[in-house]
């Protein structure tokens, strides 16, 4: 499972990639597999990367959060807005359907902070 944490390749630091030897046998199968490999390797470096920044705006998102309900708490309001919990919803669930629904309330519940 990953956290927060950054993740580093060899490419984003300037390193090399790794050398793998080819025997003469791996050749034709090395030679016709190298794209697809090389593909996925790159996809999954950019998804990585696309994690990265989304967890970054969900801490962004966090710390924007709790400045409205100290600002809500302080003027002597409720902590959560349901209506606009129902409008974040409605968002989520109108770009991505039901799965963004779900993706939605987890993202309500880290933005509530602590009770």
């Amino acid at each position: 499972m990953r956290t927060g944490a950054l993740l580093v390749s060899h490419r984003s630091c300037g390193l090399p990639a790794p050398h793998r030897q080819e025997t003469p046998a791996m050749s034709s199968t090395a030679t016709a597999t190298a794209a697809p490999e090389q593909l996925i390797a790159d996809s999954r470096e950019r998804i990585d990367a696309i994690d990265d920044r989304i967890i970054g705006l969900i801490q962004e998102r966090m710390a924007v959060s709790a400045v409205i309900q100290d600002a809500r708490i302080a003027s002597g309001g409720r902590r959560v807005h349901l209506s606009r919990e129902m409008e974040v919803l409605a968002h989520w669930s109108d770009a991505l359907g039901k799965p963004g629904t779900g993706l939605a309330m987890t993202l309500l519940e880290l933005c509530r902070g602590r009770v």
